[in-house]
């Protein structure tokens, strides 16, 4: 069923101290990667017993994608996962990959939609590293641009920006006059655009699906945006492995270039069913690298309200 819902994550006040990700990218860029992970450990341990919120978020999910109640370390390796790709956020953004190994598969799907010359839309999730997804993209020459929810991590963000004023070049903020003219321009330009599409925003339009044994929400904007844009959408995960090692990942997912009106319902469907089935997928073999702290699965519990076509 469709309908529209409220999207409570935007309500919860982030835990980031801005003094502290300052001085943390200070001691990164002037000790290197390797010393400043020990930091890690105590800001891990700090979210571990002052944020009682996301633990239980955590522990939520983790014992939906393990299959069974999470240990202490697994609640620790979750934590410390999330800390560790907001951590090489640093050293990406300063065009340091040469830092990390970095292994990718499927980049033929990305490259094949992009020699059409009407660009690719990547569909991915609070999973994994987006920073690590946007370093392959440059490597191979590629322009890969954000679309997203401008207030999303917005103090990491700002410290960020602060180190580095490059960092926030490619974001394309979300629900903007000129939002979707930017995003065709980079499209057509050859481009990359990404979306995390495992949030709604406001109220907007969302799908039920199962996930993990569950009914969660999940919004169809995202894939509206695709269909609308008649582009090819390829669905990307950058899982952090541990140490210096990410893996990347590309799929196929869906292709509304040949789409007409009529069938555009239909495609949407499916296209959702996929993104749905790859994401639960990867969660599954990767399942620290899922970074929504919050209650996913709240807003499907919620009463039904009109439904909304796509």
């Amino acid at each position: 069923m469709i309908g529209r819902r409220p999207a409570s994550w935007t309500r919860d006040h982030e835990r980031s101290n801005v003094s502290m990700l300052r001085l943390m990218t200070w001691i990164s860029l002037r000790l290197g990667r390797r010393p400043a992970r020990v930091v890690l450990v105590g800001i891990c341990l700090y979210f571990l017993v002052c944020a009682p919120r996301a633990r239980r978020a955590s522990d939520a999910y983790l014992e939906r994608a393990l299959g069974r109640r999470p240990r202490w370390r697994d609640r620790f390796a979750h934590i410390h996962t999330f800390a560790s790709t907001i951590h090489d956020r640093v050293f990406l953004l300063h065009e340091r990959a040469d830092l990390f190994d970095i292994r990718a598969r499927g980049t033929e799907h990305v490259e094949a939609a992009v020699a059409q010359g009407r660009g690719a839309l990547l569909l991915g999730a609070h999973f994994g590293s987006f920073e690590v997804l946007r370093a392959v993209g440059q490597l191979r020459g590629l322009s890969v641009s954000l679309l997203m929810y401008p207030d999303n991590a917005r103090k990491i963000n700002a410290a960020l920006r602060a180190v580095n004023p490059q960092a926030q070049q490619g974001i394309i903020a979300l629900g903007q006059p000129d939002s979707m003219l930017r995003v065709n321009e980079a499209l057509d330009a050859g481009g990359i655009v990404g979306i995390l599409a495992d949030r709604s925003l406001h109220e907007d339009a969302t799908a039920r699906r199962e996930f993990l044994g569950a009914e969660a929400a999940w919004p169809i904007g995202p894939l509206r945006i695709a269909a609308l844009l008649r582009r090819p959408v390829v669905f990307m995960a950058g899982m952090y492995r541990g140490d210096n090692r990410y893996e990347v990942v590309f799929e196929p997912l869906a292709d509304f270039s040949g789409v007409e009106r009529g069938a555009r319902a239909a495609a949407l469907d499916r296209a959702l069913d996929t993104y749905v089935d790859l994401l639960e997928g990867h969660c599954r073999a990767a399942p620290f690298n899922w970074f929504n702290f919050f209650d996913f699965w709240a807003s499907a519990r919620a009463a039904p309200a009109p439904e909304a076509r796509p």
